[in-house]
């Protein structure tokens, strides 16, 4: 990239549940938090990128939320990629400002399932619904019993995974969660679609957050305070329903992985601390692999004895995930991601020069790849 780009702010609203706010008010209320930190007028502001809402779709969203915040962007629009779509919209964003498009961009989202309605994530679902699959969580059963069954996976190591997320979750004032968690709580809560737990899957939350993208170039004039690089990014989308796959243990999170490593001239050794989407633990074990931190099949080994843990080898998810922060889809984890650049994380990681983030959409449909850097 020619000019180096950055996020200058990031903001977010409460989590967990939050009667009687709608998507708009929400994203209203982190877009707000997300210019005053980075301390940038809403007039500057000309490109407007936003998530649809999962829980209830609604046209024109995007220009909806423009109105609302009386703004017309020169760039903008709705994304859905599900869970990918927050690091794909940081990049869509970046590529907009370095093609003159736009200058100072925002990137947010916001959902309500909580008071809401979760009708997206509990439906049946296409044709296989006739054969007991409802929820995403049956996807997600099903890609995880074939990784046992191939890699001999055991519950014990995607129970590391929820033990660290909820380790950090019960650190972070934010959380939704903040209850640590042990092994045996782990192994004795009930079984939700098996192989899964019910520690095995995500949190259901209202919220919204937002970021602020623009030029390192911009930064400098506008005096951003702390604008922390975006070194590289990528995409990778596997696409097929799950019943359709060749193979249910390998997703397209090595392609965008692969993309966002080579822009930013860095390898899976080179990384300080990463934020892993983590709607499901197996979720987090599969990316690790597919990432290149440890060959396919080894990613149960790899978690063991607390090495993505509070000061382990490679701490993950340091503000809770999904599991233990929110359930809101992706875009905290790159907050998360700049708190950990800015050094401000309630976890932090001392000395962490670099942070990869990931997120994925659907039954590991969809996968983007951000990873940012320490500001200068």
């Amino acid at each position: 990239m020619r000019e180096r780009m950055v996020i200058a702010g990031i903001g977010h609203t409460a989590h967990g549940r939050l009667p009687g706010r709608d998507t708009i008010s929400m994203n209203v209320e982190a877009c707000r938090k997300a210019l005053a930190d980075a301390d940038i007028p809403k007039s500057a502001v000309d490109g407007l990128f936003v998530k649809v809402p999962t829980s209830r779709y609604e046209a024109m969203y995007g220009q909806k939320l423009a109105e609302a915040m009386r703004l017309q962007p020169r760039v903008g629009g709705v994304w859905d990629q599900g869970g990918a779509a927050p690091a794909s919209m940081v990049a869509l964003a970046c590529m907009a400002i370095e093609a003159g498009q736009c200058e100072i961009a925002i990137v947010c989202l916001a959902d309500n399932p909580k008071t809401g309605t979760r009708q997206a994530y509990e439906k049946g679902w296409g044709d296989d619904a006739v054969h007991g699959w409802f929820s995403v969580a049956g996807g997600y059963a099903m890609i995880a019993r074939r990784h046992m069954e191939q890699y001999g996976t055991k519950p014990e190591q995607l129970a590391e995974i929820a033990i660290a997320c909820r380790a950090n979750g019960a650190a972070n004032p934010h959380a939704a969660l903040r209850k640590p968690l042990t092994l045996d709580d782990y192994m004795a809560s009930p079984p939700i679609i098996e192989p899964l737990r019910r520690h095995d899957i995500c949190l259901v939350s209202d919220g919204a957050a937002a970021v602020v993208v623009m030029s390192e170039r911009r930064a400098r004039e506008c005096g951003v305070a702390a604008p922390v690089p975006i070194l590289g990014y990528g995409q990778g989308h596997t696409s097929w329903d799950v019943p359709l796959r060749a193979d249910l243990t390998t997703t397209a999170a090595n392609v965008s992985a692969e993309t966002a490593f080579r822009m930013a001239g860095l390898a899976p050794k080179d990384i300080d601390v990463a934020q892993i989407y983590d709607c499901y633990t197996i979720a987090v074990l599969m990316t690790l692999e597919d990432y290149g931190f440890c060959p396919k099949g080894q990613g149960g080994r790899f978690v063991e004895e607390g090495r993505i843990g509070p000061g382990g080898a490679l701490p993950i998810n340091t503000s809770g995930g999904l599991l233990s922060e929110t359930g809101m889809p992706g875009l905290q984890m790159i907050l998360e991601g700049v708190r950990q650049m800015r050094g401000t994380s309630t976890s932090q990681v001392k000395g962490a020069r670099n942070c990869l983030i990931s997120n994925q959409g659907g039954v590991m449909t969809t996968h983007a790849t951000l990873i940012v850097g320490q500001p200068q």
